[in-house]
């Protein structure tokens, strides 16, 4: 596996975050001392990663810390799951090695992040990835088009790794995902600990608590939905380029060698589920994103070397990129967020015309649409969008009596309440009686 170095320049910048790391304490860190700039980079190639920053950030400038067993075993891995899929950069590289540690640590986490395995089409390398994780992760249990019944029921206070594959058959579609809501409300819910489902069984109908606590892989042709994308480490796979080389996947082959490290990792680990559990990492993203990372962000810091940067690099730069993607690929909940606001501001009418809906969706200067093509957003592409959501246009009385080209407003209830649940709330009774 090659190696590379990058000796960013101290003087680009100046830099308060992070401190020093305090020797023997992973996590912690003295107070008002700046690290020197040291940075050890292990991958496919420069070529493979996103751009590096202009100007070292925090994360850049953070030192190696005192290695651990753990060290060399995620480096192990990291070139076990390199040998057969090409991931789209060395920071997602790293990002699904700590992910699958994390798995062996279960017990210690707040948050169970996911991995949306995503790509544009067939022949990315997302099942194979699964392949490699099945070998690798804690408990896995792989399933295809499982019913939701059947997984929480597997799931024990000693969760297993789910490991879901062709997640495109669930919610590739509005009617697909509409069918498989209980399936998304169970991996939103299995995200964060104490998230139970309440069914009633047996012949008394005796009410049980079923967790839902796991860690989960979820591969798929295209974006999964937004509340699972928003709990996800986000791995956007690619076809490989021409010249671009895996070793063919045989299980009865490279099992064994998949489940020794896998087990070496397990053992390292074990004895580390309290003092996992206590640690507070520096992280540097907030929110929802530090509460998925977390645990990704611990396990580096318990393994030591490089791998307290490696993951912090990771973690800023991934969450960066699907910042940016959501920026640059307007659709799903914002267009119809921003239909809700002019509704909204139209005094909740029973329909809208498509020429005055485009009129102030391309006219809104925040807003994106204007600059989807030439002439701005269109009534074609408006309609391919919602579409998306079983929203079509038609022929709407407008309130001088004539007939124009429009959407109903109740065709819109059902995806508001679902998508953009926060932007001016819709009362499901009340929009029941309109619809």
């Amino acid at each position: 596996m090659e190696s590379t170095s990058h000796q960013p320049d101290p003087a680009a910048s100046t830099v308060s975050w992070p401190p020093v790391a305090k020797p023997g304490e992973p996590g912690s860190f003295l107070p008002g001392q700046q690290p020197e700039p040291v940075s050890t980079t292990c991958g496919h190639g420069a070529d493979e990663a996103p751009a590096e920053p202009a100007v070292p950030d925090g994360t850049d400038l953070m030192p190696d810390t005192e290695a651990t067993e753990g060290a060399d075993l995620l480096t192990q891995l990291r070139a076990q799951i390199a040998k057969f899929v090409i991931l789209p950069s060395d920071q997602a590289l790293d990002a699904t090695t700590l992910w699958v540690a994390a798995t062996h640590l279960q017990c210690s986490w707040q948050h169970a992040p996911r991995l949306a395995v995503v790509g544009p089409a067939k022949r990315c390398g997302k099942s194979r990835l699964l392949d490699v994780l099945a070998e690798t992760v804690h408990q896995p249990m792989l399933t295809v088009n499982s019913s939701p019944a059947a997984i929480f029921r597997t799931i024990s206070e000693e969760p297993p790794t789910l490991l879901v594959d062709e997640a495109d058959t669930i919610f590739g579609s509005p009617k697909a995902a509409e069918k498989n809501e209980e399936m998304r409300g169970l991996l939103n819910a299995g995200h964060q600990r104490d998230r139970y489902v309440l069914r009633v069984v047996g012949n008394d109908h005796t009410p049980r608590k079923f967790p839902t606590f796991a860690m989960a892989a979820i591969a798929g042709i295209g974006d999964l939905p937004d509340t699972i994308m928003d709990r996800s480490i986000v791995i956007r796979m690619r076809r490989r380029a021409e010249g671009e080389r895996v070793a063919p996947y045989r299980t009865q082959r490279d099992r064994p060698a998949l489940h020794a490290i896998r087990d070496k990792i397990a053992r390292w680990a074990a004895p580390l589920a309290d003092r996992a559990l206590r640690l507070q990492p520096a992280m540097p993203v907030e929110d929802r994103a530090a509460d998925t990372w977390e645990p990704l962000v611990i396990i580096a810091d318990l393994a030591g070397g490089p791998w307290p940067r490696l993951a912090r690099q990771a973690c800023k730069r991934m969450v960066d990129a699907e910042v940016q993607t959501e920026e640059d690929n307007p659709g799903g909940a914002r267009i119809l967020a921003d239909i809700r606001r002019i509704f909204h501001a139209a005094g909740e009418p029973d329909s809208i015309a498509t020429d005055q809906l485009l009129f102030n969706l391309n006219g809104d200067p925040e807003a994106p649409w204007a600059e989807t093509s030439r002439g701005g957003l269109t009534p074609r592409g408006l309609g391919a969008m919602l579409r998306e959501f079983g929203i079509s246009s038609g022929n709407v009385r407008m309130p001088d009596g004539t007939q124009r080209k429009g959407y109903l407003r109740n065709k819109f209830l059902d995806a508001w309440r679902r998508y953009c649940p926060a932007v001016h709330p819709v009362n499901a009774t009340a929009a029941g009686s309109r619809g």
